[in-house]
């Protein structure tokens, strides 16, 4: 037996496991601003952080009750800062609110709703009519949403059974619902002045883990940065704005809150050491980085750093992002699909290695 399809196949079996999401992973290559050093984090912001809505700001919210979306409108109306949230279905007379880790998007939603100065509208990334009603009155809009695994998740690797139409396929979904995002938002009339979108890593399309998670996912990383490129490359169009996007990627996000971290931050997608990240402290990142004009046009990476090389507020870091200014990869999708074809082709030949292993072996026992 071949010895490294031996160990492709047990490594594969380990991260699919572990895999919760394929909304965002991991960091990206690059240069970037700096990671430096501070006290610690308090409820309390700083001057320039946004603590209050003396701006008549509103946010739009796209992913509502994802672990990323309720956690940022939790902290959004605790802020007093008022949101819009995008709900692909009305909230039933009859549902229990409820914000527990076991309730269901309805439950959340529902919860949700009830919190100060927050307002669902009904509607869906792939209709951009109801986009054009969310985005009315708010002046960003948090993208925190993307392509679940399909289930069961075998499905992933099979394309004929997972339709690039299905309307939960990332490419609808990632890509098609990110242009419907910045359709709806560069209207002249829109008042959207910013679009926060979180990826993940989206450039090394034959790194093991792009390669595992397109396999399973429907190419969910191709399309995440197919539709950082729409945002980038916005075209100057008559009777149409261009909006500014700060683009996110984060490290493996989980909903433990490891307490004591300390905030690394590269801009011009900068590659960072992968690290666990919390969904608050992303969530506060996605809000903090609205409050800085630098912020506009960025693309960031965020994990947690060694201590004496990062801080454990936001607020420093941001003020020294700068602009994107290297070329991105125009495109990569074809990569990530070449990548996620070579290891369904090791995944099916480590299969039948076993499999012919196993039938040798019982037939010799019986």
């Amino acid at each position: 037996m071949n010895r490294n399809i031996f160990l492709f196949g047990i490594l594969l079996l380990i991260s699919t496991s572990g895999c919760e999401s394929f909304t965002s992973s991991n960091s990206n290559n690059g240069g970037g601003s700096s990671a430096i050093d501070s006290k610690t984090r308090s409820a309390s912001k700083d001057a320039g952080s946004i603590t209050d809505n003396t701006n008549e700001e509103r946010i739009a919210i796209i992913g509502t009750t994802g672990t990323l979306g309720r956690t940022a409108i939790q902290d959004l109306s605790r802020r007093n800062i008022p949101t819009k949230c995008l709900l692909r279905h009305a909230i039933s007379s009859s549902t229990v609110p409820s914000i527990e880790p076991t309730a269901s998007p309805a439950q959340v939603a529902a919860y949700l709703a009830t919190l100060p100065n927050v307002q669902m509208v009904q509607g869906d990334v792939n209709d951009v009519n109801s986009l054009v009603t969310l985005f009315e009155g708010c002046t960003a809009v948090l993208a925190l949403y993307g392509a679940t695994a399909p289930s069961p998740i075998i499905i992933g690797l099979i394309p004929i059974l997972y339709s690039e139409t299905n309307p939960s396929h990332p490419k609808m979904v990632n890509y098609h619902g990110l242009k419907n995002i910045i359709h709806a938002a560069t209207e002249e009339k829109s008042s959207i002045r910013r679009i926060v979108r979180i990826t993940g890593k989206g450039e090394t399309p034959f790194s093991f883990f792009s390669i595992v998670l397109n396999m399973l996912s429907g190419i969910a990383k191709g399309w995440n940065y197919e539709g950082e490129q729409l945002l980038r490359t916005q075209p100057h169009t008559p009777n149409r704005k261009v909006v500014d996007y700060t683009i996110v990627r984060p490290g493996i996000m989980q909903s433990k809150e490891m307490g004591g971290e300390v905030l690394g931050l590269k801009d011009n997608g900068g590659e960072m050491k992968v690290t666990p990240v919390s969904y608050d402290q992303i969530a506060d990142l996605c809000i903090e980085s609205l409050k800085y004009d630098n912020c506009a046009r960025s693309t960031l990476t965020a994990m947690n750093v060694d201590e004496g090389t990062g801080e454990r507020e936001y607020g420093v870091l941001l003020k020294g992002v700068k602009e994107d200014s290297r070329v991105f990869p125009v495109s990569l999708i074809r990569d990530h699909k070449t990548g996620a074809r070579i290891g369904t082709t090791i995944l099916i030949v480590f299969l039948t290695v076993v499999g012919r292993g196993l039938q040798q072996l019982l037939g010799k026992v019986w």
